[in-house]
């Protein structure tokens, strides 16, 4: 069985996918943002099986840092890293929104704060080889824009979340080809379309699936051996958009993601 933290776990996919993993009997650490949400849902996973809290917030890079730090110490055994947390495209027609460090906000959460949690876990990962990273990601994917990066001109919520999205699906194949030969297998997954979350809703979405279809994805991609570098559509094999798969737009990512979390 595997020791496998879940980021974004007190809500929709996340919650539905840590009750399934901690049932069939491994090891979850669930990560939230809000303590008390965190603790109630620790308890309720305890009564089904082996589980721990982690509570940090992935707006704030230092925060991610602390996270996976923390996890390493605390669960060397660590071997699978799911990261499930994201911000949708907001309510409609509200403002552009930055994290605590100052980045867009979509962008902060959806691929920066991965990037750096991936980052800081991959030793133990690599130590544990093998093991597995599930970014969850979404069909919905608009090339990032190199020359505003942080969209400071002509902002849109889902053209944001959609950046967002290219940009951890990018990061997902360049990371792979990094990781090859280490046993460390890392794809990305749309796991199902507008599921029924608080995320959906606020975009004013109704929804058109439940966390429930989402799930099978993830829960494949995170205790089976599939590969590594792969775009899933729930449990299919897929393409994610073409420009993901460009090495050149690789390279250009990483510069511009290096500097991002550095300023």
């Amino acid at each position: 069985m595997s020791t496998i933290l879940i980021t974004g776990a007190t809500s929709g996919l996340g919650r539905y996918v840590a009750f399934e993993l901690v049932r069939s009997g491994h090891v979850v650490l669930a990560h939230g943002r809000d303590p008390g949400r965190t603790e109630s849902l620790v308890e309720e996973l305890r009564a089904e099986g082996d589980a721990e809290g982690f509570v940090a917030d992935l707006a704030s890079l230092s925060q991610v840092r602390d996270l996976g730090a923390k996890v390493a110490e605390a669960h060397p055994e660590l071997d699978v890293l799911i990261n499930n947390a994201g911000v949708g495209a907001g309510s409609p027609g509200s403002g552009r929104e930055v994290s605590a460090d100052g980045h867009e906000l979509r962008l902060a959460v959806n691929y920066l704060a991965p990037v750096a949690l991936t980052h800081a876990l991959l030793p133990t990962l690599k130590a544990n080889a093998p093991s597995r990273i599930v970014n969850v990601g979404s069909v919905g994917q608009e090339p990032l824009a190199f020359d505003d990066p942080e969209f400071t001109h002509g902002y849109g919520g889902f053209p944001a979340y959609c950046r967002s999205k290219f940009a951890l699906a990018a990061h997902t194949f360049a990371l792979a080809e990094e990781l090859a030969g280490t046993g460390v297998a890392v794809n990305v997954l749309h796991p199902a379309t507008f599921m029924d979350t608080a995320m959906v809703r606020e975009g004013g979405v109704a929804p058109w699936s439940t966390v429930a279809d989402g799930a099978p994805g993830v829960l494949a991609l995170a205790t089976r051996e599939l590969g590594t570098g792969g775009y899933f559509d729930g449990t299919s094999p897929a393409r994610a958009h073409e420009g993901t798969y460009d090495p050149e737009l690789h390279k250009r990512l990483a510069a511009v993601t290096d500097q991002l979390l550095t300023t």
